[in-house]
């Protein structure tokens, strides 16, 4: 069995392949939806006062779906989250993949108006589980359609993300591909606007830039996040239609002339689904 080791309690040891999810939305949301094979949920044992409601909600959410559940004390969850912020809560299930596009379903668009206001969020390269979650958690909120990460040199979906999420990553479908490239080039094929992001304008070549509070859209588009150090790479950049770029507030010293790769995705996001909401009044 996985986890098994020295001194730990047997109701520790795990199933093999399993993984720890940790905090309330992820479990809660993982329970709900049931999308992967769900173990065992561990809740911290009261220590003779009585039990938070949400815990004692959860243990019939788990009960319903024919989860066991154990009350066990607080450094035993600290141990199975790994000291991480767990909330009296944790799950043990297993691993959440990313789904492949060869199964996802085709918006058709040309028979729907709601077709030219498709937005696909494409992730290249992003490794950091924090900015992941962050990621996933503000394109479900600001209404992207799909997300879509490349397969290699990107963060699994981890506990950590799901947690960074807020559990939106239990909710919300992730695709991957291993060909971002080629994917872009069919989406753009197919009718749709590829935009990049770009922090420096000047690095870009032969791609237009402009500031993300003149972008317009008129027909379905993809915008492209890169990389927290290297931001999209050059093979993508070329498959870009314009580059979009967040103009700062004041004359940045030298080595702050970034924002976090989420926040920027986030004010790029705002920027493009306010306009969404407009043109759907």
């Amino acid at each position: 069995r996985a986890g098994k080791g020295k001194g730990l309690p047997l109701s520790l040891e795990r199933a093999k392949g399993s993984e720890i999810l940790f905090g309330v939305a992820p479990c809660w949301l993982a329970l709900a939806r049931a999308r992967r094979a769900l173990f065992r949920l561990f809740l911290k044992q009261p220590r003779g006062g009585s039990r938070k409601p949400v815990l004692g909600e959860l243990a019939l959410q788990a009960a319903a779906r024919g989860v066991p559940v154990l009350w066990v004390p607080g450094r035993e969850l600290d141990t199975l989250s790994r000291g991480r912020p767990h909330q009296g809560v944790c799950l043990e299930a297993a691993p959440l993949p990313f789904r492949s596009l060869r199964d996802a379903e085709e918006p058709r668009l040309g028979h729907a108006e709601s077709g030219t206001q498709l937005l696909w969020l494409v992730l290249e390269h992003i490794q950091d589980p924090m900015n992941l979650g962050a990621l996933l958690r503000s394109a479900y909120f600001l209404g992207v359609d799909r997300v879509v990460a490349s397969h290699s040199n990107s963060c699994p979906l981890t506990p950590t993300v799901s947690k960074a999420s807020a559990g939106t990553m239990e909710v919300f479908d992730v695709y991957s591909t291993d060909d971002i490239q080629g994917f872009l080039k069919a989406k753009s094929e197919e009718g749709w606007e590829v935009v990049g992001t770009v922090c420096r304008p000047e690095d870009v070549e032969g791609v237009p830039v402009i500031s993300c509070s003149e972008f317009r859209w008129d027909k379905p588009i993809i915008v492209v996040i890169g990389s927290e150090g290297e931001g999209i790479s050059l093979e993508t950049q070329q498959q870009c239609h314009r580059m979009l770029a967040i103009p700062p507030g004041r004359a940045l010293h030298p080595g702050i002339e970034s924002l976090n790769v989420s926040v920027a995705a986030g004010i790029l996001l705002h920027s493009i689904c306010s306009q969404k909401r407009r043109h759907g009044d």
